[in-house]
């Protein structure tokens, strides 16, 4: 999605890359996070870096990649240098995959489907999705399968009427997770969901509504993240991206149109008149563009490095409005 016309007023150019995307396969225990690293390197700051990282190492000829970075015997020398070189031009959004679950049961069966699910500007969804994963991570299995459940309901071939049995497996899922006493808090939401209206949102998604996000989908929200981080409300920004099929040009001019729209009503998409932070996205291969191998490294370092309850050294680039528990 280039911008149509030249960009007017402030702009800052971005790349990003992610790791640890996995499609619809959200329950995967080998890669339980998902990391979207963004810079606004100069193209010739990204080769000098590359370059100097290179140097001191046996790296492939074509990228420096975070597996390799971090076996290497001066990892914690060459990571310190590395995260110093980017202080104040990288950012990085962690997507829990199974928190991201949660805040979807909650965006499209509590509220208002909308593209700006996820973020920061419905907010006030969290505390309901908040309280249902805390509380359900302690039930043991039957959290799992209330999860696997939802996957299985929204996983919905287009055009084709909802299942009904993958629904009423949800809700025996939803009712055995009751039973086992996950909270007050916990327990209102799981109640709150009605089958008139998960029935309503299904037929809706089965009939292909273009204005509900792809239920299983991450990458959406993270980008979003990404552009309100370095927008700041003060300019606009123009994406580079690695090639990512999620990223389609009819998903990302709905995420341009409520990122116009702010929080709103019910977080309503703006009118195609009204100015996005999101001024376009390019996609490249990564290969190609140094910036995209400098946030792909990123992504990966801040996927692989041990979690700690302060994030360690990556303290400074992760977004606050990361979407995970904030006490996890």
């Amino acid at each position: 999605m280039p911008p149509a016309d030249a960009i007017a007023g402030p702009v800052v150019e971005i790349a990003c890359d992610e790791s640890g995307f996995s499609g619809s396969n959200l329950l995967d225990p080998v890669t339980p996070v998902i990391t979207h690293a963004s810079v606004d390197l100069r193209v010739d700051e990204s080769v000098e870096l590359i370059a100097a990282l290179r140097s001191g190492f046996r790296w492939s000829l074509n990228e420096v990649k975070s597996g390799q970075f971090l076996r290497s015997p001066s990892a914690g020398e060459a990571l310190e240098w590395f995260l110093a070189a980017l202080s104040g031009r990288a950012h990085v959004h962690l997507v829990d995959k199974e928190y991201f679950l949660v805040t979807r049961i909650v965006d499209l069966f509590l509220a208002e489907p909308s593209y700006a699910a996820g973020t920061r500007l419905t907010q006030d969804h969290r505390p309901a999705a908040l309280a249902l994963y805390r509380g359900g991570r302690s039930a043991g299995p039957d959290w799992d399968a209330f999860l696997a459940a939802f996957v299985e309901l929204v996983r919905i071939k287009r055009r084709h009427e909802p299942d009904p049995l993958s629904s009423e497996r949800f809700f025996a899922a939803r009712d055995a997770l009751i039973r086992d006493g996950p909270g007050a808090q916990a327990e209102d939401v799981l109640d709150a969901l009605s089958r008139r209206r998960v029935w309503s949102v299904l037929t809706r998604l089965a009939n292909d509504d273009p204005s509900i996000p792809p239920p299983l989908e991450p990458m959406l929200p993270a980008l979003a993240e990404t552009v309100l981080h370095w927008s700041r409300g003060l300019r606009r920004v123009l994406v580079i991206h690695d090639e990512q099929s999620a990223l389609t040009a009819g998903r990302l001019r709905r995420l341009q149109r409520a990122l116009a729209g702010g929080a709103g009503p019910s977080a309503a998409e703006a009118s195609p008149a009204a100015v996005s932070p999101l001024a376009g996205l390019v996609t490249v291969d990564s290969r190609d563009d140094p910036r995209v191998q400098v946030a792909d490294l990123l992504a990966g370092v801040a996927r692989r490095l041990p979690p700690t309850g302060d994030d360690g050294p990556l303290r400074p680039f992760v977004s606050p409005t990361s979407l995970r528990d904030p006490e996890g």
